[in-house]
């Protein structure tokens, strides 16, 4: 077993290559171990337009979908040792009024907290929902009362947009009442940020604020996004699930059991052809955000990754080639920490 410090260069090295070729704008990759020991490479831009920024080890990236295991997760399988929530019951339990209107035959009014936590039910991809309005608590009220059509089990944001709503109506507050490690915050960020796209509906670049379209409509903070760290925050909660002390015994447990498939609670075990590449053991989960970010822990050998990308910036309409890059570094990353 090679030191983080010696083996990044190495596994640095398809990430460099993204950027040195202009498929991305900047990338970072941080490795941690078990025992703490870290090393971090970065490389290229922060942002390109309007103007150039360099990145640093100090901004601020966008997590997008990998809040679903930082934050709502880890809150939820916490809530679940407080004996304040069981996962196999259901989301009535903390939102009464879900499809209110329907409580014999709903079927939304069925769907357990394990279900959604590893995208186990009919509802679909994603929904447009910041199309219906800008108010919050009136999107949040449509999320819990519309009668989602039904497909087959898909990973699926809405699963964790209600699984937010019912952490909420648990603590009886917003999300971001609920502690953060360091280096992780709900927007805006508390530092300098990547900038991710040129959006449409806003009319501006985006630089510090929530990139998810349904995320920003809804306040900024719900169960499927909304999330930033730099890459020193999120090693530090990788770091918390290698060692133990990040969360209890049950919910890593959890974190890393197969539901269904290879979806576990929150993350994705390894399987053929997924994003962490097919060199790391079988005890290995991930899970990966839409602006370019992802995050990946290798219990077996107890060491874990983060690769942070601003992959849509300018715009999500191009080849990032972030989906070759992903696994690529996930075999990199074993293959130097194995000394091959």
């Amino acid at each position: 077993m090679r030191s983080p410090e010696d083996m990044i260069d190495e596994a640095f090295a398809p990430a460099r290559r993204a950027v040195a070729n202009c498929s991305l704008p900047g990338a970072v990759l941080g490795i941690v171990t078990a025992g703490g020991e870290r090393a971090v490479r970065v490389a290229g831009l922060a942002q390109r337009e309007p103007e150039e920024e360099a990145l640093t080890v100090d901004h601020w990236f966008d997590l997008a979908s990998v809040s679903k295991v930082i934050a709502t997760t880890s809150f939820v399988l916490a809530l679940a040792d407080q004996g304040r929530v069981g996962l196999d019951r259901p989301l009535t339990d903390a939102i009464p009024d879900l499809r209110q209107y329907d409580v014999a035959n709903a079927p939304e009014r069925r769907l357990t907290f394990r279900d959604c936590l590893a995208h186990r039910t009919f509802l679909p991809a994603v929904e447009p929902i910041y199309t219906y309005g800008d108010d919050p608590a009136r999107l949040r009220a449509f999320a819990l009362q519309r009668a989602w059509r039904h497909g087959p089990p898909v990973y699926s944001d809405i699963n964790f947009i209600l699984l937010g709503i019912a952490v909420e109506r648990l603590i009886g507050g917003a999300l971001d009442t609920l502690p953060l490690g360091p280096g992780l915050s709900w927007g805006p960020p508390p530092g300098p940020a990547v900038a991710t796209e040129r959006c449409t509906w806003r009319g501006r670049m985006l630089k510090g604020e929530v990139h998810d379209e349904n995320c920003a409509a809804m306040g900024g903070r719900t169960g499927h996004a909304g999330l930033f760290g730099t890459v020193a925050g999120v090693l530090g909660f990788a770091h918390g699930l290698l060692d133990g002390s990040g969360a209890s015994a049950a919910a890593i447990a959890a974190m890393r059991t197969p539901i269904e498939g290879h979806r576990t609670a929150g993350w994705e075990s390894r399987h053929e052809g997924w994003s962490g590449g097919q060199a790391c053991s079988p005890a290995t989960i991930g899970h990966t955000g839409f602006t370019g970010t992802g995050l990946w822990i290798d219990f077996d050998r107890g060491v874990a990754w983060t690769l942070l990308t601003n992959r849509v910036h300018p715009t999500r309409h191009r080849d990032s080639g972030i989906f070759a890059l992903r696994p690529a570094t996930g075999d990199a990353v074993v293959a130097a920490f194995d000394g091959d």
